[in-house]
């Protein structure tokens, strides 16, 4: 073979190599895509570009009343500027095929809650999914791609915002420019509020290919991916009727009381923004009142919440305000806890976990926090106590990476299995 023929072939090969290197590293699924080789003539291929924008078209604007609305039931004013936070927090990844790769990067602060919600929708999609490969070991589905993290979020919040709407339809709102109303003496705009369309759905499957088209705006970085869901679960819900689910705790869902932020939680999980944990309705009333409805948890669902305050002040709340068995025994095991101020998500691997005896008797949790760490935990409900030296970890260098002390994770687990034997095995951190 002469030398030409031999360098055309080694440039041919070192364009294949570039091109399969642009496949692995790129983000999104395109087909057809046109490479030139080196002799000129066109290949097609499949490659994975980057997320196309497609523009945003049709749906409702939003009226005035229906802004102000929304602004009074997630912050209590529309005529003040909301909190900032809500409308700079979009869903983003930790970096693909390493550890971690799971989660979300979640900032501690009012939208903890809801980011938690999502995080523990996306566990459940990645270790749950009946389409992945049952032989592939847990840790592996816990390290998934750019492609896989895209997909497992427009499925995860298809699916939650299908659960609020009661598996019947569904409402989503995204901003469109030009806005749709000015600032009045009844509303202050906030820059994103004014601007959204609302689309309608009675169909998972069109919602999954609408939110699959326009995922791009969940996931800027500083865009308003939290706040979206949220409106969009309470236009779901309905206003007056997320407003009724509320009016024990007050009109809005940041108050700045924990109750107000947990009726976020119950929204998401359950499709009913209460702030009762209990199973079922439980009438509360006395001689001189007429009893009242208070409206718990009605179904098991996806996802249970677990909740544990240590404060002196809130012994009450502990032992009044459990949640009930519905939302300690979900359908997965996997929990949004609360603990002390701290939101996190408790999970394991074994779909079988609350179907099994056998497997509850001991068992492994993994208990990842918005601070990006992952604390590993065995437990044991056969016996209440343990032997010290099964745990391979210093408590106190354990504790450096968490901003709560072990004792209230135990505490809080002891809330799901009491006098349960619980050894720590060790944290994973990004830091």
């Amino acid at each position: 073979m002469s030398n030409e023929k031999l360098q055309s072939h080694s440039q041919s090969l070192a364009q294949v190599t570039k091109t399969l290197q642009i496949v692995k590293n790129s983000s999104f699924y395109v087909k057809s895509s046109k490479l030139k080789k080196s002799d000129g003539r066109i290949m097609y291929g499949r490659l994975f570009n980057q997320i196309q924008k497609e523009p945003i078209i049709e749906g409702t604007p939003i009226t005035e009343k229906l802004a102000v609305d929304l602004r009074r039931i997630v912050f209590g004013s529309s005529t003040i500027p909301p909190k900032s936070e809500w409308l700079k927090m979009g869903f983003n990844y930790h970096n693909s095929n390493k550890e971690f790769s799971y989660g979300l990067k979640i900032v501690r602060n009012t939208t903890s809650g809801l980011f938690s919600v999502v995080q523990a929708y996306l566990i459940k999609y990645f270790l749950f999914n009946k389409k992945k490969n049952r032989n592939v070991v847990p840790e592996q589905l816990l390290k998934p791609d750019k492609v896989e993290q895209v997909e497992a979020l427009w499925t995860s919040l298809s699916d939650l915002l299908w659960i609020v709407g009661e598996k019947k339809n569904c409402k989503i709102c995204l901003p469109r420019s030009p806005p749709c109303l000015q600032s009045s003496s009844d509303y202050f705009s906030d820059g994103l509020t004014e601007r959204l369309h609302i689309f309608d759905f009675t169909t998972l499957e069109d919602l999954r290919a609408f939110l699959k088209r326009y995922i791009y705006v969940f996931l800027e970085e500083s865009g308003p991916g939290a706040l979206l869901i949220l409106y969009s679960a309470i236009l779901t819900r309905g206003i007056s009727q997320t407003s009724e689910d509320m009016k024990t705790v007050g009109s809005c869902f940041l108050s700045g009381e924990d109750e107000g932020l947990n009726c976020i939680i119950t929204l998401l999980l359950t499709g009913r923004a209460t702030p009762f944990l209990h199973n079922g309705v439980v009438y509360v009333g006395d001689e001189d009142h007429y009893a009242m409805a208070q409206w718990g948890i009605m179904s098991r669902s996806d996802i249970g919440f677990l909740l544990y305050n240590d404060r002196d002040d809130c012994k009450i709340l502990n032992e009044s305000k459990q949640p009930g068995s519905r939302l300690k025994t979900p359908n997965f095991p996997i929990w949004v806890t609360f603990n002390s101020g701290h939101y996190g998500v408790l999970f394991n691997t074994n779909s079988e976990l609350l179907r099994n005896y056998h497997a509850e008797r001991r068992f492994e949790l993994y208990y990842y926090t918005v601070e990006g760490s992952c604390l590993t935990m065995s437990v044991d409900t056969r016996y209440k106590k343990f032997n010290k030296e099964e745990e391979n970890n210093d408590r106190e260098k354990t504790e450096d990476f968490l901003s709560i002390p072990l004792s209230s994770i135990e505490k809080l687990i002891h809330t799901k299995w009491e006098d349960a034997a619980i050894v720590f095995k060790g944290i994973t951190s990004l830091t």
